[in-house]
C-alpha cells in the first residue's frame, strides 16, 4: 500500500512539525510520501492508495472540503470525515442547531446575519458573541463577552464587518473548560481521557477562556490537566454526549470537541473534525499521552482506524 501525507502549502512552523511528525510515523510501518495539496494534486494524488489528510485550509472559505471532495470523486480512500462532515463542523450555527435537535446540551444561542442586530436582551445573563465559520479563536477576544445590549450590537458588527458573517450570540457558560478527543469508528470509538484546560495562571486581569490572545500568546501559562478534574458522572456524561456527537455528524476516524462545565451541568460548545496532530502541542496528542500513546502510536492508530473502516464498507 502507497499512502500520501496530503498537506497544506505555506504551512506554519507549528504544521511543518506536524507533517514531518506524521511522515515518520507512517514510514516505520508503511510505503509513504509527502504531498502538497496544489495546482498538480489530482494528476499526482490517483498514484497512491491511500491518504492520510491533514489539509484543513486549501480550500480557503470552505477549508478543509476539497481535499476529501476531489479523493471521494477519484475514489481514493483517506483519514477523517468526509466533506459532508466537514461542513456540518465549519459552521458553528449549523452545528449547534444538530446538537440542539438531538438533545446534545450546548449554550441557548441566536444569530444575527449581515446587518441584523437585537432589539432587546435579558442582561441578566452574559453573552458572548463570535464568528460562525472561524477556528483557532479567530474573532474572539475580551471584548467579545457581553451583557448589555449596547456591546453587543457592538460585537455583532465587528464579526459582520471584519469577517463578512453572520455573528453567533451564545450564552456565556462561566465553568470549566474541557477538550474531548475521539478515535476510532463504530463499535471501536474510543473517548481519550478528557483534558481540562486551566487559565488560573493567566495574567490578573486577562479573560479565563480561549480569546485569541490567550490561546495563541499564552500557551505556556496555560495548564493542561490530563484526566481532566472532573466527577465520574460528568466523565460519563461527557463520553455518551461526545459519542452521539460523532454519530448524529457522521464523523470518521477522529475528532475533537470544546465543552464547558457549569456545576453538574456540561455544554457542547463546538466540534472540530480535523484536529490538528501537531507533537506535544495539540490536544488530542496531549489525550492520547494521558492514555498511554506514545505520538507515532497514536499516528497509527489513526490510520488503521481509517483503513479498517473501508474495509469493512467495501464488505
Amino acid at each position: 500500500m502507497k499512502i500520501a501525507i496530503v498537506h497544506d502549502l505555506n504551512i506554519n512552523n507549528e504544521e511543518s512539525k506536524m507533517v514531518e511528525s506524521v511522515n515518520n510515523a507512517i514510514s516505520k510501518k508503511y510505503n509513504c510520501e509527502l504531498v502538497p495539496f496544489d495546482d498538480n494534486f489530482v494528476s499526482k494524488i490517483k498514484n497512491y492508495d491511500f491518504v492520510f489528510n491533514l489539509s484543513n485550509k486549501g480550500g480557503r472559505e470552505t477549508k478543509q472540503l476539497h481535499v476529501p471532495s476531489i479523493l471521494d470523486k477519484l475514489g481514493i480512500p483517506y483519514t477523517a470525515s468526509n466533506a459532508y462532515s466537514h461542513a456540518l463542523c465549519l459552521d458553528k450555527i449549523t452545528t449547534k442547531i444538530i446538537m440542539k435537535f438531538h438533545n446534545i446540551p450546548t449554550p441557548s444561542f441566536i444569530y444575527f446575519d449581515i446587518g441584523e442586530f437585537p432589539d432587546k436582551i435579558d442582561e441578566n445573563k452574559v453573552y458572548i458573541v463570535k464568528p460562525p465559520r472561524e477556528g483557532s479563536a479567530r474573532g474572539i477576544t475580551r471584548k467579545s463577552v457581553v451583557n448589555n445590549l449596547e456591546d453587543m450590537k457592538k460585537q455583532i458588527k465587528k464579526i459582520h464587518k471584519e469577517f463578512k458573517q453572520p455573528a453567533l450570540v451564545e450564552e456565556f457558560i462561566d465553568g470549566i473548560e474541557v477538550s474531548v478527543g475521539l478515535i476510532g469508528n463504530a463499535d471501536n470509538l474510543e473517548v481519550l481521557p478528557i483534558l481540562e484546560i486551566d487559565f488560573s495562571n493567566l495574567p490578573k486581569g486577562l479573560e479565563r477562556f480561549y480569546s485569541f490572545e490567550v490561546k495563541h500568546n499564552y500557551g505556556e501559562l496555560t495548564n493542561y490537566v490530563c484526566p481532566a478534574r472532573i466527577s465520574y458522572e460528568i466523565k460519563e456524561k461527557l463520553e455518551f454526549y461526545a459519542k452521539k456527537i460523532f454519530k448524529v455528524l457522521s464523523l470518521k476516524d477522529y475528532a475533537r470537541m470544546d465543552v464547558r462545565i457549569r456545576g453538574d451541568e456540561i455544554y457542547f460548545i463546538e466540534v472540530n473534525s480535523l484536529p490538528q496532530l501537531v507533537p506535544v502541542y495539540s490536544d488530542i496528542t496531549k489525550m492520547a499521552k494521558a492514555a498511554g500513546m506514545e505520538y507515532d502510536d497514536l499516528i497509527l492508530k489513526i490510520l488503521e482506524s481509517a483503513i479498517k473502516r473501508y474495509k469493512e464498507e467495501e464488505k
